[in-house]
């Protein structure tokens, strides 16, 4: 008895009561705090290696991302998927069965992405790339793909389960191991070349390595971690097991096929839709070489890369992890035939991401000037990227959370047809800015953008097609846009008031930061924008529903 009140309890706390919104704060705030951890790793990397070794890192990470999405980068989408179709019909042996399955095939995908880069790195480097010194970093990666391999089944398996806890602490003592190690390792290299007189930008070679081990060793400590929790929960999913009556059991290789069919189509999407990122290296590279400005590859590429990206990567994050936590719920909501909850969720998905990227894109363009030299120095360049391409920030965030819809609604193959075309308009795109107009890397900036706003405009028109949706406009779009015009002015306004007055950088940043939330978040519940309904379906919402009614701004129903 005491066995069956234990293992309600699990599945309680794994299964979720919570819809997707909750799930996706979890880890949109494991997300958030990820990439703050991640910023600010990269500020003391910067300094050490310098803009040429962030180009050297970044040139060679583009290329592992490409590796890893051909590899194993959707299993945690695809295993999320079929664990989370058996759980939904008890039938626990098969989705262990699909665990088992799936660290097999991680094992030979991920050992053949490790494989590729380990025996590829200096062709990538020099034939592709035209950055020889990226070879160094490349390699050290090698080894990460086969990791992150095992790691995405095991992500996927729990959030199967719609909990998204064990990914969200993962995910932050990932960062806090690769944050440690990369800076530690970036340091200890580069002196050691220094020492050796293997030259400058041979030295900045290998801090760039360095900073790749740091992340294979935070991949390691969240494996670890997941090795923990199967433990921990060992006794609890042996129940499951034994009380499981279903009859039919799914042979692995039934398993393996459904898997390779569920993750070829993902794979195809998500590496073509990131596959953009080793195009503008190499497309770059070249167009620099031809007109004799191979010196500035490296340090224009690595203000892109690590400053310009990786502020921009911070919202997108939010709706990586909404999409997430969608897939699961609209995949048990669709083998349900319930249409009424799959709209709620595809409307409330859109909304919620766009609420937050909308200001997000407002607030980096506004205070690009102080934050940039705060974080990491004297930078023109760099805040003009920022400026110019701040609505990256808003298409990726849409992009990425109507491409989770397309495939929780079992669409696989639209995502991959809309990146395919949405490439060949950036590579047209790209082409011209670079050879015709000779913007260098700021047509680089304006072509990502496109690339992005293409697949937003597919993904709505298939949206609207397939699944008859029509995304309401006035609250998902309009208010947010103009709160944030709002806000981006008030912002405006007090950061040149303290420029003048104080000049002192710090409170020039952090005073209009702390205004722009607070004006925005008044602005949003004003407007009727955000109900109290749905500022309680978030965690802690009714804490923060109940500080907005004693404070009146709360708008009462008519």
């Amino acid at each position: 008895m005491s066995d069956r009140k234990n293992s309600n309890t699990k599945i309680k706390l794994a299964g979720g009561r919570s819809g997707f919104l909750v799930q996706g704060s979890i880890y949109a705030a494991s997300g958030i705090l990820s990439s703050l951890i991640g910023l600010l790793y990269r500020l003391p990397l910067t300094r050490i290696i310098g803009d040429e070794g962030n180009g050297y890192y970044s040139a060679a990470y583009n290329v592992y991302t490409i590796i890893l999405l051909l590899s194993s980068y959707s299993l945690p989408l695809a295993v999320s998927k079929m664990v989370s179709a058996r759980i939904g019909t008890n039938s626990y042996r098969n989705a262990d069965r699909i665990l088992a399955a799936s660290l097999v095939y991680a094992g030979i995908a991920g050992g053949a992405g490790c494989l590729v880069i380990w025996f590829g790195a200096e062709w990538f480097a020099d034939v592709f790339l035209h950055i020889p010194e990226a070879a160094y970093p490349l390699r050290a990666l090698a080894p990460t793909v086969l990791i992150v391999s095992f790691l995405g089944v095991c992500r996927g398996y729990w959030q199967g389960h719609s909990t998204m806890m064990p990914t969200a602490v993962s995910q932050v003592i990932e960062q806090i191991v690769n944050a440690l190690v990369s800076v530690g390792m970036a340091y200890f290299l580069l002196s050691a070349a220094l020492r050796k007189n293997l030259g400058l930008q041979t030295a900045r070679a290998y801090g760039a390595m360095g900073g790749t081990i740091g992340t294979g060793a935070g991949a390691l400590a969240a494996l670890l971690l997941f090795a923990a929790v199967f433990l921990l929960n060992r006794n609890y999913l042996c129940s499951r097991r034994a009380e499981d009556r279903t009859g039919h059991l799914e042979t692995f290789r039934e398993i393996t096929g459904v898997l390779v069919l569920t993750v070829v189509p993902v794979i195809l999407s998500t590496a073509v839709y990131n596959v953009g990122g080793v195009i503008d290296s190499a497309f770059f590279g070249h167009a620099m070489f031809t007109f004799g400005k191979e010196a500035q590859t490296a340090g224009d590429y690595g203000i892109y890369t690590a400053k310009y990206k990786l502020l921009i990567n911070v919202p997108v994050m939010v709706a990586n992890s909404l999409g997430s936590a969608l897939i699961p719920a609209l995949s048990r909501a669709n083998a349900a035939r319930d249409i009424e909850r799959t709209e709620a969720g595809i409307s409330s998905a859109i909304r919620f991401v766009m609420i937050i990227a909308i200001p997000s894109a407002a607030g980096l363009a506004v205070m690009a000037d102080p934050i940039i030299p705060l974080l990491f120095g004297p930078g023109e360049k760099a805040v003009f990227m920022m400026r110019l391409g701040c609505m990256g920030a808003v298409f990726y965030s849409l992009s990425t959370v109507t491409n989770a819809i397309l495939q929780g609604m079992s669409h696989m193959r639209i995502p991959v047809r809309h990146a395919l075309l949405s490439l060949g308009i950036h590579i047209a795109i790209l082409e011209f800015l670079l050879y015709v107009l000779r913007l260098g890397i700021f047509g680089v900036v304006i072509a990502d953008m496109c690339f992005a706003l293409s697949m937003c405009l597919l993904n709505a028109h298939s949206l609207k097609k397939l699944l008859h949706h029509r995304q309401e406009i006035r609250r998902t779009f309009a208010l947010p846009a103009a709160c944030a015009l709002v806000m981006g002015a008030v912002t405006e306004l007090l950061k040149l008031f303290l420029q003048r007055t104080s000049g002192n950088i710090v409170l020039c940043t952090l005073l209009p930061i702390l205004a722009a939330i607070a004006v925005y978040a008044v602005l949003l519940i004003r407007s009727g924008c955000l109900t109290e309904q749905e500022l309680g379906m978030l965690p802690k919402g009714k804490a923060l529903a109940g500080i907005a009614e004693k404070l009146h701004l709360m708008r009462k129903k008519s």
